[in-house]
């Protein structure tokens, strides 16, 4: 099956602040947040006392969990900050292997979370957005409060300086570090409270601190913070406060590594106590922490405005040109709702002949799928396609769902059919070790591109991905009018190019690049005849 889904840059209608589909960025980091079966993460984390990477396979038995994986290298991935002078922070200059040769950073924790990133970074989603957004979707899966996800964050391109206080260190050395970063002495005691509701203190990294422990249902030896330690609670503060903690760094044999006792009682334990007797207060206080901490970047990158689900959101749109009729196909997003068989949802379009919506298609349920804290979204299909007059194309979308107009406000679903891929793309071989053919592209007739290009993705471990560019010859004269009203662009391609089979369609009006319109797969098209 030819797939081209279409992403549209619509700023011209969007306000400043607003999100508006589609927009390529901000509809990954929404989808990557809120549909949980869409993407590998959710296997990393559910249920919560997983932990994925304990030899010969163990999970609840290890004695350790993903989710102070998680904790601990988003943390020390952000140590790095320097609030002052605008640098370091959540920017993954973690995964440079000089970094994770320091000695504040032992431990297999940080390259096992690393691995789970890459699967899902691309263009739109960095390295440190998707460890921030790994790291929120743990904590709150697992009984922790909700945290409001920024995106936007920029990968760094070398390591930062050393930034992670160690546990031997002196109160003044931890209370001067994480003012460095941001923090007052009061965010810091909540901030390390907050982050060791999880895990514990692993014997082969810290031998000076936990000793081997010989127990089957700790064969990792972990010596945890606190009785709870894969569910978020407050029993970090209860049990030290009430002194049945057995926090290796509050009451660990060598009292040099007890920093945590040192910290927790630097303000003769008034924010513990509050702690302990409000699980309350504590849960508001990390979701705020967590926020200062995941929202703490170099100087000069912008963040976007908090992500939150859109109500009702196309997916996989897909416009193909089939001789004198495009073919329109996708999915439709219902934020919170439930598999409902008397619901009912229409889909509306117009076409440029005409402002009017007055095109009803009636779609199919294609069930629910997990939003996460007991949300779940209920989704409808196009399917099989609707067909659409290639010569009076389409301009936009809305939905109507149980007689309720669904148009992002009056804007509509807007799409873009000025250049979109033809149903004559072709394989010449089909062998998936030398993929050969042709991709045919479709320009509307009246527009004129200065160029029309594919990107492709080259993906390297720990670093982001790069894009390669092929342009697209423009015919020497016109196709004949068997396509109108579009002119096909043709481009002969094999396995050769570099990353070629997973690419986008990008085109520039004017000498300005101004759209990249979807992702291209090439092993479903037809043989070439």
């Amino acid at each position: 099956m030819l797939a081209l889904t279409l992403f549209t840059l619509f700023t011209h209608l969007a306000c400043a602040n607003a999100y508006v589909w589609p927009s390529p960025q901000l509809d990954a980091l929404e989808a990557l947040r809120f549909d949980l079966d869409s993407h590998p993460i959710l296997q990393f984390i559910d249920p919560c006392d997983t932990f994925n990477f304990g030899p010969n396979g163990d999970t609840s038995i290890s004695g350790r969990s993903n989710i102070a994986d998680w904790i601990r290298t988003s943390y020390h991935d952000m140590a790095t900050h320097n609030a002052a002078a605008g640098t370091g922070g959540m920017d993954a200059s973690i995964r440079f292997p000089e970094e994770l040769a320091r000695d504040e950073n032992v431990g297999t924790g940080f390259n096992n979370t690393l691995n789970i990133l890459f699967p899902i970074v691309n263009r739109y989603v960095s390295i440190a957005d998707a460890l921030t957004l790994g790291t929120i979707i743990a904590i709150e899966n697992c009984n922790g409060p909700q945290i409001a996800f920024r995106g936007g964050r920029i990968d760094a391109v070398s390591p930062n300086a050393p930034g992670v206080p160690e546990p031997q260190q002196d109160l003044s050395a931890h209370i001067s570090a994480f003012a460095r970063q941001g923090f007052s002495q009061k965010e810091m005691i909540g901030l390390i409270a907050c982050g060791h509701s999880f895990g514990g203190v692993q014997h082969v990294p810290f031998p000076q601190i936990v000793p081997e422990l010989d127990d089957p249902n700790n064969t990792q030896s972990v010596s945890h913070f606190d009785s709870t330690f894969v569910t978020f609670d407050n029993n970090v503060a209860t049990e030290y406060i009430s002194g049945r903690t057995k926090n290796p760094l509050v009451v660990g044999h060598n009292d040099t590594t007890n920093s945590d006792k040192r910290i927790f009682g630097s303000d003769g334990n008034v924010t513990m106590k509050a702690f302990a007797t409000s699980p309350t207060l504590f849960a508001s206080t990390c979701a705020t922490l967590f926020t200062k901490m995941f929202n703490s970047v170099p100087k000069g990158v912008k963040l976007t405005d908090v992500i939150a689900p859109l109500p009702v959101k196309p997916d996989n749109v897909q416009l193909v040109l089939n001789n004198d009729t495009l073919r329109l196909t996708g999915e439709v997003r219902l934020w919170n709702a439930k598999e409902d068989p008397t619901r009912t949802v229409r889909l509306f379009y117009a076409d440029h002949a005409s402002t009017a919506y007055k095109h009803n298609v009636t779609l199919k349920s294609a069930g629910v799928t997990n939003g996460g804290r007991g949300i779940t979204a209920a989704w409808y299909t196009f399917s099989p396609f609707v067909p659409i007059n290639a010569s009076k194309g389409i301009g936009r979308m809305r939905f109507v769902v149980d007689g309720k107009v669904e148009d992002q406000g009056g804007v509509g679903f807007v799409l873009r059919d000025d250049v979109v891929l033809s149903g004559t793309s072709c394989l010449t071989n089909s062998d998936t070790s030398n993929l050969a053919g042709r991709l045919d592209v479709a320009v509307r007739t009246g527009t004129n591109p200065t160029r029309i290009f594919l990107e492709h993705e080259v993906l390297t471990n720990f670093n982001p991905p790069r894009i390669v560019e092929t342009d697209i010859p423009r015919p020497a004269k016109p196709s004949n009018a068997t396509h109108a009203p579009y002119t096909i662009w043709s481009l002969n391609f094999t396995n050769n190019m570099d990353g070629f089979t997973s690419s986008t369609l990008g085109v520039e009006m004017g000498g300005v690049k101004s759209a990249i319109l979807g992702k291209i797969e090439l092993f479903g098209f037809p043989p070439c005849t």
